[in-house]
């Protein structure tokens, strides 16, 4: 078992706390905020069901915004959409357009964001992880985040 996805089997089991399965992942990668959606099969939109590490200052008019993401929209929408990693090395200096404007109000800066894919191949989610500075995720880095997304994905 790597480093990536130490302790999560033991938080996977019976009805997980999502929200302590993302702090278990964010601890994991040494990140320090995350969100983990759901993707809703009655409206399509990816439904937030765990987060962590979002400025209290800017979680009011964040989370309306955040709570139900269109596939292709924002980081996690993207992931989701491409059905593959969506990375910023620097979520303020993102001039792709894949950021959100309100998003670089979090300060976050080096982010990642990856599906969590179903053994039929739909998209059941997303799983994102942050840091504080800028910051590009190695390949084997994104590669041990969907090794945990994985993992997720036969819970979700």
């Amino acid at each position: 078992m790597s480093q990536a996805t130490s302790g999560l089997s033991a938080l996977l089991v019976g009805q997980p706390d999502w929200q302590v399965v993302l702090a278990r992942t964010l601890e994991n990668f040494q990140c320090v905020t995350g969100t983990v959606h759901r993707t809703d099969p009655s409206t399509g939109l990816l439904t937030l069901i765990a987060h962590q590490g979002i400025p209290p200052q800017v979680l009011p008019m964040l989370l309306p915004k955040i709570d139900n993401i269109p596939f292709g929209k924002g980081i996690a929408g993207c992931a989701a959409q491409r059905k593959e990693a969506v990375q910023l090395c620097n979520l303020q200096e993102d001039l792709g357009g894949v950021a959100k404007p309100d998003a670089r109000k979090t300060n976050v800066q080096g982010a990642l964001a990856v599906p969590i894919v179903g053994a039929d191949g739909k998209v059941l989610g997303v799983l994102g992880i942050g840091k504080m500075q800028p910051y590009d995720f190695s390949e084997a880095e994104i590669a041990e985040l969907s090794a945990v997304a994985a993992l997720i994905a036969a819970k979700i």
